[in-house]
C-alpha cells in the first residue's frame, strides 16, 4: 500500500513538474516566441498555470468517484490519463512548426495533466491514511507527500542531465521531449503496483454498512455547516503552503537564471538538491504529526515559511550558485518540508469518510488555483513592476503565510475527524466517541469519523 501511494504520487508529480520546469527554461521561446522575453516567459507560465485551474475539476470529478465507487480504480485511471497527456507534449510541434495550433495543443494537453493530478492527491493520501494503524497516521499520511519531493527531484533532474550532456541546440531541438517520453515507462511500473492492493479498510467498512447513498458528496459538502467550515479553513490553509512551493520549486529557476544570471544547470541541481533533502524530511514531520498533532505541526511550519521569506531573497541577491542552492535546501527542502508532511493527514481530518475524497480534492484543487498556479505570474509581475526588486513579491508570500497561519489557528482539533498527537492517545475525535457509544454509534463512526473497521470494533468492544 505505501510503495503504491508513493509511487504513483511520485509519477504524477514528475509529470506535473516537467511542464513547469519546462516552462521556466524552453517552452517560451518554442511555443511563445515574442520580442521580450519577458512576456514570453509569462505566456508560458499562463499555461502553467491553467493546469491549476483544470484540477478543481479533476479533483470534484474523480472525487465524486472515488466517494461513490472506490479509491482504487480512481487511481488507476488518474495515472493512465497523466502518462498518455505527458507523454503526447513530448511530441509535440513547435511554434516554428505548426504556428498557432502547437501552443494550442500545449494548452489542451496541459489541462489533461491538470484533470489527472486532480483526481490523484487526495486518493493517494487516502490510501495512506486509511490505511494507517491508530497513532501512526500522520507517519502514513506523509509518505504520499514524498512524492511531490521525489517528483520535483526527477523533473529537474532529467532537466539538467539532458542540459549538462547536451548542446544548447540539441536541448531545445529534442532533448528536452525525452524526459517527457519516459513517463510512459513511469506510468507502466506505477500501474503494475497500484492494481495489485485493495480497497482501504475505511471505504470497505462504508460499504459494508449498506446505507442508502446520501445526496451528492460535493452537494453535501457546501450544504453542511461544519464541512462548509472546514473548507473555507482550509483552502485558505492551503495558500501559503501553495505560494511557497511554487515560488520555491518552479519560479525560483526563472528566477536565478533570468534575474541573478546564474548558471541554468547549477540551478537546476539546486532543486534537486532541495527535493531530495525534503524527500528525507517530509517522513519526520510525519512522526511529529503523530506525536504533536498535524494542525500543530502545519501550523508551526507556516510561521516558519513566513519568517524566511525575506531573509531568503536577501541571500539570493548576495551570492552565487553556492549560496542559493543553500537558502533553497532550507526553505524547500527543510521549512516547506516540515509542513508539508502534515498537510496531507490534516486535510484527510477535516471530512468524514463519505465525502472525504471529494472535500480533500475541493480544499486542495480548488485553492491551488490562486495559492499555487499564478504564484510565478504574480511573483514575475511584481518583480517587472519593481525594476527587479523581490521585495513586493516577498511581501505578497509573507502576507499568504499569515493567512494561512490564522486559517489554520481556526481549526479546532474536536472537530476533526482522524486523531493525531495526543488526541490519537488520550483524547477522542467525535467520530470515536461515538463508536464507543455502541453498535449506533459505530456504524456513525464509520461513515462519519472514519475510523478503521479493526479500529472501530477493538473499541466498541
Amino acid at each position: 500500500m505505501v510503495l503504491s501511494s508513493l509511487l504513483g504520487t511520485t509519477v504524477e508529480w514528475y509529470d506535473f513538474f516537467l511542464y513547469s520546469t519546462a516552462a521556466g527554461l524552453v517552452f517560451g521561446e518554442l511555443f511563445f516566441p515574442t520580442t521580450n522575453g519577458t512576456v514570453g516567459t509569462m505566456l508560458s507560465f499562463a499555461t502553467f498555470a491553467v493546469g491549476f485551474v483544470a484540477r478543481p475539476v479533476g479533483g470534484l470529478l474523480f472525487g465524486h468517484i472515488g466517494d461513490r465507487i472506490g479509491r482504487k480504480r480512481t487511481l488507476a485511471f488518474t495515472m493512465g490519463l497523466m502518462g498518455v497527456s505527458t507523454a503526447l507534449i513530448g511530441v509535440l510541434p513547435t511554434y516554428e512548426q505548426a504556428g498557432l495550433l502547437a501552443p494550442g495543443l500545449l494548452l489542451v494537453l496541459r489541462i489533461a495533466q491538470g484533470v489527472a493530478l486532480g483526481g490523484e492527491w487526495a486518493g493517494a493520501v487516502l490510501l495512506a491514511v486509511e490505511y494507517g494503524p491508530p497513532g501512526r497516521k500522520g507517519r502514513f499520511g506523509s509518505y504520499p507527500q514524498i512524492g511531490l519531493a521525489l517528483g520535483l527531484a526527477l523533473g529537474t533532474g532529467a532537466f539538467a542531465l539532458l542540459n549538462n550532456v547536451l548542446s544548447d541546440s540539441a536541448f531545445l531541438g529534442w532533448g528536452w521531449r525525452v524526459a517527457f517520453l519516459v513517463s510512459l515507462v513511469l506510468v507502466g511500473l506505477g500501474l503494475t503496483v497500484r492494481l495489485k492492493i485493495d480497497e482501504t479498510p475505511a471505504f470497505r467498512a462504508l460499504r459494508k454498512l449498506k446505507q442508502p447513498p446520501r445526496s451528492a458528496p460535493l452537494v453535501e459538502l457546501l450544504r453542511e455547516p461544519e464541512p462548509r467550515r472546514h473548507v473555507l479553513l482550509g483552502m485558505l490553509a492551503r495558500w501559503g503552503e501553495g505560494a511557497a512551493f511554487n515560488t520555491w520549486g518552479v519560479f525560483a529557476i526563472t528566477y536565478a537564471t533570468s534575474t541573478l544570471r546564474l548558471d541554468r544547470t547549477a540551478v537546476l541541481l539546486a532543486v534537486t538538491a532541495a527535493a531530495l533533502v525534503m524527500a528525507v524530511v517530509i517522513p519526520v514531520s510525519g512522526r511529529l504529526t503523530d506525536r504533536q498533532g498535524a494542525r500543530h505541526v502545519y501550523l508551526v511550519g507556516m510561521a516558519l515559511f513566513t519568517l524566511s521569506v525575506f531573509p531568503a531573497f536577501r541571500l539570493f541577491g548576495a551570492g552565487g550558485p553556492w549560496e542559493f542552492a543553500a537558502v533553497l535546501v532550507l526553505t524547500l527542502g527543510v521549512v516547506h518540508a516540515y509542513f508539508y508532511g502534515a498537510q496531507g493527514t490534516l486535510f484527510a481530518a477535516l471530512f468524514p469518510t463519505r465525502i472525504r475524497y471529494t472535500g480533500m480534492s475541493f480544499v486542495y484543487q480548488m485553492s491551488g488555483i490562486v495559492s499555487s498556479g499564478i504564484t510565478p505570474l504574480i511573483m514575475t509581475a511584481l518583480l517587472a513592476a519593481a525594476s527587479g526588486s523581490p521585495w513586493a513579491a516577498c511581501a505578497y508570500l509573507a502576507f499568504t503565510g499569515l493567512i494561512s497561519i490564522w486559517a489554520t489557528s481556526r481549526l479546532r482539533e474536536a472537530d476533526l475527524h482522524i486523531a493525531t498527537g495526543p488526541s490519537a492517545q488520550g483524547g477522542q475525535t467525535k467520530g470515536e466517541a461515538a463508536v464507543a457509544a455502541g453498535p449506533s454509534g459505530a456504524a456513525a463512526a464509520v461513515a462519519g469519523a472514519g475510523s478503521l473497521s479493526g479500529e472501530a470494533s477493538a473499541r466498541s468492544r
